[in-house]
């Protein structure tokens, strides 16, 4: 199989000659993948050289036309042989993929103009070697940070009955910590773990030793409760919307550049953050074990008992995947937000607290999208995959780095108050 790509415009063209069987009927997933992870979301496939097409191939056509279809995007069939006419006319799909117009408007894409209009309305910034569009969310908009817990009760791991709390994360409030799924603290006592809630949804990964991730997604008015050992929510709406894309050499923007720029967009020293972005590698560490048993009085952070309590990722994780990131940030950090929120980088005055849920790929649809639906999607369409809390490493030589990021959309507001509940 011959595979040759053509762009006009917003639009890819692969023209592709030879057999569309089940021997290369991978291939043409992996070229038009490959195009999607590039950022093309309207695609068209010029078959008029295809001598044979299979049921794989058909599997392949199927399969991306649905993809594309669910972020605003569009896959259809130019030109195509008459072998493939065939195949597509007893497979009934004829009017779903066949067309003859290279237009790719009169083949109906929706989302061609409506990205147009959306960008016209955002404002188009570039820093760190990253390109920036803003739309505006709800203007003047600000969240209230809450602090769960005692965060210095993970130090000889001293969480007990009397200091965790039930919460619950409704639509309008995200939150990051160690917790559990459950209906109480001697449900969850030997699951603790690090916790991720966005939009209705949580999702944790348990210390059970089954290192599976687990997750709950709220239904009607219906809300999981999260066993909370510690850790922080913000409630409130976001003032603005950020889609990013990296245009450097590397193509990705690490964590802290990214942070750095979306806190000079939001105007503020303190922000909350949450971000859906395609990932080119998470760092992070998460729990091994349940924080709330006998342990050494500076576990889990002595060594080398650390090695017992914590997984870290010794290079980048989770690549070509699509990762769900909340948490707050801000440039310095004083009183009571000290605990929670540590340096990005060893060279940086921002701070932070970050955790990410990691999915299984998919594209993240352009313009100006919804925070609710876009994750509820990823959770009911993607395989969740992992849970970590986002760390730097940067040793000389040995260091991972620090994750990275191709392209996504960032929801944010400022910090406008800090209140503390403490069980």
């Amino acid at each position: 199989m011959e595979i040759t790509v053509e762009k006009s415009g917003e639009v890819k063209e692969l023209k592709v000659k030879g057999r569309l069987d089940g021997y290369w009927a991978d291939h043409l997933a992996g070229a038009l993948d490959e195009e999607i992870r590039r950022g093309s979301h309207h695609l068209m496939l010029d078959l008029s050289e295809v001598v044979f097409l299979s049921s794989a191939g058909i599997r392949v056509l199927v399969k991306y036309y649905r993809q594309l279809r669910e972020i605003q995007g569009s896959l259809v069939v130019s030109e195509a042989s008459e072998p493939v006419k065939k195949v597509l006319e007893i497979s009934r799909l004829t009017g779903v993929l066949l067309t003859g117009m290279r237009d790719m408007a009169a083949v109906g894409a929706p989302s061609l103009p409506t990205t147009a209009t959306a960008s016209a309305m955002a404002i188009h910034l570039e820093a760190h070697g990253t390109a920036f569009d803003v739309f505006p969310c709800t203007p003047k908009a600000t969240l209230k940070l809450r602090l769960l817990g005692d965060p210095d009760l993970l130090r000889g791991c001293r969480f007990r009955r009397d200091s965790c709390s039930t919460v619950q994360f409704p639509e309008s409030t995200f939150g990051i910590g160690l917790g559990a799924l459950g209906d109480s603290f001697e449900e969850c006592r030997g699951r603790f773990g690090e916790f991720i809630a966005v939009g209705g949804t949580v999702a944790y990964l348990p210390t059970d030793g089954t290192n599976v991730p687990d997750y709950l997604v709220a239904a009607g008015s219906s809300l999981p409760d999260v066993q909370v050992c510690y850790g922080l929510a913000c409630d409130g709406q976001f003032s603005k919307l950020v889609r990013f894309e990296a245009k450097d050499e590397a193509g990705a923007v690490k964590l802290m550049q990214l942070v750095d720029s979306l806190l000079e967009i939001s105007e503020a020293e303190q922000s909350g953050l949450v971000i859906v972005a395609e990932s080119a590698g998470l760092i992070g560490a998460s729990l091994r074990r349940s924080p709330t048993g006998e342990a050494a009085k500076n576990a889990p952070f002595e060594f080398p008992g650390i090695r017992e309590w914590l997984s870290f990722t010794g290079e980048p994780a989770y690549t070509r995947s699509l990762a769900l990131v909340a948490g707050v940030a801000a440039r310095g950090v004083e009183g009571i937000l000290t605990p929670l929120l540590q340096p990005l980088t060893s060279a940086t005055p921002i701070v932070g607290h970050f955790h990410a849920a990691a999915f299984s790929y998919r594209p993240v649809q352009k313009g100006k999208i919804e925070l609710r639906r876009t994750v509820k999607s990823l959770f009911e369409n993607q395989t969740l995959l992992g849970v970590l809390h986002l760390l730097s490493d940067d040793r000389v030589f040995a260091g991972a780095g620090q994750s990275q990021f191709v392209r996504g959309a960032c929801w944010l507001a400022p910090l406008a108050e800090t209140i503390e509940e403490r069980s």
